[in-house]
C-alpha cells in the first residue's frame, strides 16, 4: 500500500542519519569556502586565467599552491559525489509513494530557486544552479540499474577526459586582453562599488561564467551517478562490508591523486619528465582520484578508527550545510565588497585562509548549538516544506 506524503515527509532522527556523510559534507564545505575564498571573494574569477604574479609573500604562494594542489575542484568534486549520494537517499526514501517522482522533480525546483537568488542577487559564483540543473537530467537516470549507472558515469568521464584536447580555450573563454582589462575592473567595482554598481557588474560576467560550468558538466553529472551507485552498493551506510575497497581506494586515491595534482603544480620538470608523461592522460582526473581518496579515507577514519571522535565536529555543519554554504557568501560578500568592507583586492591568500577557517570554526559551533534544538537548519527546514508542500517540524522534540 503506497504511503501518504505526510508520512514520507517526516524527518528522520539524527540516529537515523549515517554520520560518515554528514560528516563528508562539513568537510568538503571546508575545502569550498577555502577555495571560494582564496580564488574568488578576495580576487575576481577570472584573475586564475592570467599570467601567474609573484604573490605578496612567501606564505601567501605556499598558500596559493596548496590550495590549488589539495583543494580546488577536489572539494568540488566532493561534493558533487555527495549531491548524489542525497539524491540516491531521497529516490530510495520516496519508493513507496505514487508521487515520487512529483516530489524529487520540485526538489530540484525548490533548490533551483534558491540558486538563482544566490546567483543573480548575492554572488555569481554560486554552484547550486548548476547542481538543482544537472540534478534534474540525473533524475530520470535513477531508475536504471547500478550497472547502467556506472557504465553511464564512466563514459561521462571518458567524455570530459577528452574535451581539453579537442577544444580550444579560446571556445570557452575570452582572450587574454579581455581578461585583464576586466579583472582591473573587477577590482575597482567590487572594492568600492555600490550593491547596484556591483550587481550590475556581476551579471556581466554571467555570459563568460556560464561556459565554466558547462565545461565540468559532464564530470559533475558522473559524479552524481556515481555517489548514486556508492549510495545503492552499501558503501556508504555499510562499511564493514566493503572495508577492503574503501582502505584500496584511500590509498591509491590520496597517493595517485596527490602524484598527479603536485605534478600538474611543480610542472614536467627533468626529475619527473618520464612519469610526467606517463600519468598525462589520467590529468583531468587527478581531482576526482583525489577527491574519492579524500571520502574513502573519512569513511575509513570514522568507521574503523578512534578519529571517528574527532571528526564528528563537521557533522552538524554537514547537516546544516545547505544554510552554511549561503550564510558564507553573505558573510564574505560583506567583508569584500564595496558595500560592506571592501577587502576585495586586498587581502592576501594568508589572511584571507586565516579569516576562513575563523568563520568556518564559528559556523561549526552555531550549527552544533542550533541543531541541540532544532531539527534542521533554517534553509534545510524551508526546503524541505516547499518540497513538501506542507509545514515541516522543527523543534527537536524533548522529554523531561
Amino acid at each position: 500500500m503506497p504511503l501518504q506524503v505526510s508520512q514520507i515527509a517526516a524527518p528522520q532522527e539524527p540516529f537515523d542519519r549515517i554520520s560518515a556523510i554528514d560528516i563528508l559534507r562539513g568537510i568538503a564545505l571546508f575545502g569550498v569556502l577555502m577555495v571560494n575564498l582564496v580564488t574568488e571573494f578576495r580576487v575576481d574569477v577570472f584573475q586564475q586565467f592570467l599570467p601567474t604574479t609573484s604573490p605578496a609573500s612567501e606564505m601567501d604562494h605556499y598558500v596559493e599552491t596548496g590550495v590549488g594542489v589539495f583543494l580546488e575542484l577536489k572539494a568540488f568534486a566532493l561534493f558533487s559525489f555527495l549531491f548524489g549520494v542525497g539524491l540516491a537517499i531521497q529516490f530510495e526514501r520516496l519508493a513507496k509513494t505514487q508521487r515520487r517522482l512529483v516530489l524529487l522533480v520540485r526538489r530540484l525546483v525548490v533548490l533551483l530557486g534558491f540558486g538563482l537568488i544566490h546567483f543573480y542577487l548575492i554572488w555569481n559564483g554560486d554552484i547550486l544552479t548548476e547542481y538543482a540543473l544537472i540534478g534534474l537530467i540525473a533524475l530520470p537516470m535513477l531508475y536504471l540499474s547500478n550497472v547502467w549507472l556506472a557504465t553511464i558515469a564512466l563514459l561521462l568521464l571518458a567524455f570530459y577526459m577528452g574535451l581539453p584536447h579537442s577544444l580550444s580555450p579560446d571556445f570557452f573563454w575570452p582572450s587574454t586582453e579581455w581578461l585583464q582589462q576586466h579583472v582591473e575592473e573587477a577590482n575597482r567595482v567590487y572594492a568600492s562599488g555600490s550593491y547596484a554598481e556591483i550587481l550590475k557588474f556581476s551579471w556581466q560576467e554571467i555570459p563568460h561564467i556560464v561556459p565554466l560550468h558547462l565545461a565540468i558538466a559532464s564530470r559533475t553529472l558522473a559524479l552524481f551517478l556515481l555517489g548514486a551507485v556508492a549510495w545503492r552498493t552499501g558503501l556508504l551506510r555499510q562499511p564493514k562490508r566493503h572495508q577492503a575497497l574503501l582502505v584500496g581506494l584511500m590509498v591509491f586515491g590520496l597517493l595517485v591523486g596527490s602524484a598527479l595534482n603536485l605534478l600538474e603544480a611543480v610542472g614536467p620538470h627533468s626529475t619527473w619528465i618520464g612519469v610526467a608523461r606517463t600519468l598525462d592522460g589520467l590529468a583531468p582526473l587527478s581531482p576526482v582520484i583525489l577527491a574519492m581518496g579524500y571520502m574513502s579515507a573519512v569513511i575509513v577514519l570514522v568507521s574503523f578508527t578512534p578519529a571517528r571522535g574527532v571528526l564528528s565536529v563537521f557533522g552538524p555543519l554537514g547537516r546544516m550545510a545547505f544554510t552554511n554554504y549561503l550564510m558564507q557568501s553573505l558573510i564574505f560578500c560583506g567583508i569584500f565588497y564595496g558595500y560592506g568592507l571592501g577587502y576585495f583586492g586586498k587581502l592576501g591568500a594568508t589572511s584571507t585562509l586565516i579569516l576562513g577557517v575563523a568563520v568556518y570554526a564559528i559556523q561549526i559551533v552555531i550549527s552544533i548549538r542550533w541543531l541541540e534544538r532544532y531539527r534542521f537548519g533554517p534553509v534545510e527546514w524551508l526546503w524541505r516544506t516547499l518540497m513538501y508542500g506542507t509545514r515541516q517540524p522543527f523543534a527537536q522534540f524533548r522529554t523531561i
